[in-house]
């Protein structure tokens, strides 16, 4: 079977595995069937697998491989890819988690949806529709604790990151940048485009699984209104 990716090395303890750069369901399909691969037969000397838009980087222990195989650590994992690539055809991802994500984009939430539906010379229930009748597709999770970042959004709503960040994006806003959407987790300086907030409480450090979103879920915003969206808030 061709590899179809790239292995680098990432440090002394780790190796990413690259596919080809860009934003693409069937690229990151590959990304998530490796991950489930090695993730439901785990060597021990696997230490963390951490999936994105088109890379898979693997944390390894490179001390045990070097008392217990007696080679260097890329090598032991190149070998150790190759071997689990001939298993991998039979591997079956999960079915993605579909995700429903209350989303209220009153302008008071969404401070930029306004300027986004001005810019365009449409409405903002256009701006609305646009980007709640898209279903998005989690590629990582990063920069924040649990930020989902979610793509691709339809050609009309690809907006640039704004020139001046913003100091502080309340938690739980949705926001676009060029072609992803995503959600801050946390109250953050951020430079998305904010478009709306959910009430959904994204990250929790006490939970056993802190993050809302995974990579590889499917979402998809539903549009509720400000009364709906704090009687949300306050049963969170």
């Amino acid at each position: 079977m061709k590899p179809g990716y790239v292995i680098h090395p990432l440090g002394d303890h780790a190796a990413i595995l690259q596919w080809e750069q860009e934003i693409s369901m069937a690229i990151h399909q590959e990304v998530m069937k490796m991950y489930h691969c090695l993730h439901t037969s785990p060597s021990p000397y696997l230490l963390d697998l951490i999936p994105a838009y088109a890379s898979l980087t693997i944390v390894y222990d490179a001390a045990q491989i070097r008392n217990n195989e007696r080679v260097p650590g890329l090598q032991w994992l190149t070998a150790y890819i190759a071997k689990k690539i001939k298993t991998q055809e039979a591997t079956t991802a999960p079915a993605p988690r579909e995700l429903r994500i209350p989303v209220c984009y009153d302008p008071s939430l969404g401070p930029d949806i306004t300027e986004m539906a001005a810019s365009r010379n449409v409405t903002i229930a256009d701006i609305i529709a646009w980007h709640s009748q898209t279903i998005y597709t989690v590629y990582l999770t990063g920069f924040l604790p649990g930020f989902p970042y979610m793509g691709k959004v339809c050609a009309a709503l690809e907006t640039p990151r704004r020139q001046q960040p913003r100091l502080q994006v309340p938690a739980g806003s949705v926001g676009i940048a060029g072609a992803q959407t995503g959600i801050y987790p946390l109250a953050s300086p951020g430079g998305w485009n904010i478009i709306g907030q959910t009430p959904l409480r994204m990250f929790d450090a006490t939970s056993a699984d802190p993050c809302y979103c995974h990579p590889g879920d499917r979402v998809q915003f539903i549009p509720v209104t400000l009364e709906v969206f704090r009687q949300i808030q306050q049963e969170q």
